[in-house]
């Protein structure tokens, strides 16, 4: 085991009278060593600092005597009409749904799916018997009711000579009598014959104007089952092409069957109609008359001219948009009912508006604005979007039409800024930079490049 050995205090040391000795003060020379060290780092400091300051002047004069090289486009003033490409769909300007008016068996077609067919032409030809017996029974009964207007008439003829006669009768009566060689009842007898065949010849008249009532009434179910029987024949209401056709030789087909399949659909396509949604920023610019141009993927290299026949009037609740037709003339065929087209409407502007590059817009912490070139001097102008076309777009308001935009505009400019506006075209060829970037190949100057940090 390691003892450790107990280690006694030495006392302090004494001088030669036997004095404890005191402690010195320190060396004066080390303590002006610490103040020449701790100056020079003091001075070392304000040097920095003041250099530090120096280059930041220095720095914020040249950016502030910067002058950078830009490129600039005019602001251009649009006034013509917008051009407007939608999609839209083809529709026959009249379209018809045939059904059968009368019941019977198909006895003939004559038109199949795709026939061109003219106004009155026979589609097809229905048999029905029962419809033709009825018209039969009724121009029967017109014969007998017509007889019996001229049954009637002779009534009327018997009827007054009966008159006549009594009329006669009586005179020779009254007069006898008068004289006393009649008595007054056979002169009363007789008037009162004579009053009753007045009332027979009434009576007759009457009957005369019945039987013709008879002969109107059946004269008009004659007419009608003509009518009926004249829809055996079913024939085409207008020019046009046959869509559909679901009938076919021998097929039953019942009268007034509206809810049920067509005999034929018929479509007009000389004349079509393009149907198309305008969105609500175009739809106040659109009137009737408006020219309008079809164009077709499948037939790239025709365009259709039309025009805006007709619209709406009031925007769809749910898309917001306005239902407008436009027809369009087809006299060669070309074009069929029920596909997708694109049409372009020009719609006249409500106002004129302003074009710019998109590549001159600004948008930071301030909002949406644009550099203007004038007197080589920058000034910031806010703008508003109408439209944005992707390398262009029109301002709705912010400028007019003799500004100077700055193209790809510096970071570092600001309002008031001295600047130097490239010339449109470089004589060398060299592309003058953007953003206030010097040009390809050209070092910039160190003092402007870290001002621009």
């Amino acid at each position: 085991m390691n003892v450790m050995a107990k280690v006694e205090p030495q006392p302090p040391a004494n001088d030669a009278h036997g004095q404890a000795r005191k402690p010195q003060p320190p060396s004066l020379r080390l303590l002006w060593l610490v103040l020449a060290i701790v100056a020079v780092v003091l001075g070392f400091g304000a040097v920095g600092h003041w250099r530090t300051h120096a280059a930041a002047e220095q720095t914020q004069e040249a950016i502030n005597s910067d002058e950078p090289m830009v490129r600039t486009a005019a602001a251009k003033v649009l006034a013509d009409p917008i051009k407007v490409t939608l999609p839209g769909q083809t529709e026959g300007f009249d379209r018809a749904s045939i059904f059968a008016r009368a019941t019977g068996y198909i006895a003939e077609r004559r038109v199949d799916i795709g026939s061109h067919v003219k106004r009155g032409d026979l589609l097809a030809r229905i048999a029905s018997p029962d419809l033709d017996r009825q018209l039969d029974q009724a121009e029967a009964q017109l014969l007998q009711v017509t007889a019996a207007v001229a049954q009637a008439k002779a009534q009327v003829s018997l009827a007054e000579a009966n008159l006549k006669l009594g009329n006669v009768t009586f005179a020779r009566i009254d007069s006898l009598a008068q004289k006393g060689f009649e008595t007054i009842q056979n002169r009363d007898n007789q008037q009162a014959n004579m009053s009753s065949q007045q009332a027979n010849v009434e009576a007759a008249n009457a009957g005369v104007k019945v039987a013709e009532a008879n002969v109107q009434a059946q004269q008009a179910t004659v007419n009608r089952l003509k009518t009926l029987a004249s829809f055996e024949e079913v024939c085409a209401p207008f020019d046009g092409v046959v869509s559909a056709r679901n009938v076919d030789i021998g097929d039953l087909v019942n009268a007034d069957n509206g809810g049920g399949t067509p005999m034929f659909s018929l479509v007009q396509d000389d004349v079509l109609r393009v149907a198309v949604n305008i969105p609500q920023t175009q739809a106040v610019g659109i009137r009737d008359g408006l020219s309008a141009k079809v164009t077709v993927f499948e037939l790239p290299d025709r365009t259709f001219s039309g025009t805006v026949a007709r619209n709406a009037g009031a925007l769809q609740s749910a898309s917001r948009t306005l239902p407008v037709q436009v027809d369009v003339p087809n006299p060669d065929h070309a074009l069929k009912a029920g596909i997708f087209v694109n049409i372009e409407i020009e719609v006249p502007r409500a106002h004129p508006n302003i074009q710019i590059p998109a590549e001159a817009l600004i948008f930071n912490q301030q909002g949406l604005h644009v550099a203007v070139a004038k007197d080589n001097q920058i000034h910031f102008k806010d703008v508003k979007i109408y439209r944005d076309l992707g390398d262009v777009v029109e301002l709705e308001s912010g400028l007019s039409g003799q500004d100077q935009v700055v193209l790809n505009p510096p970071t570092t400019i600001h309002e008031g800024q001295k600047i130097k506006v490239a010339p449109p075209s470089e004589g060398d060829g060299q592309k003058v930079a953007s953003a206030g970037q010097p040009p390809a190949g050209q070092a910039a100057d160190p003092g402007k490049a870290q001002g621009k940090q």
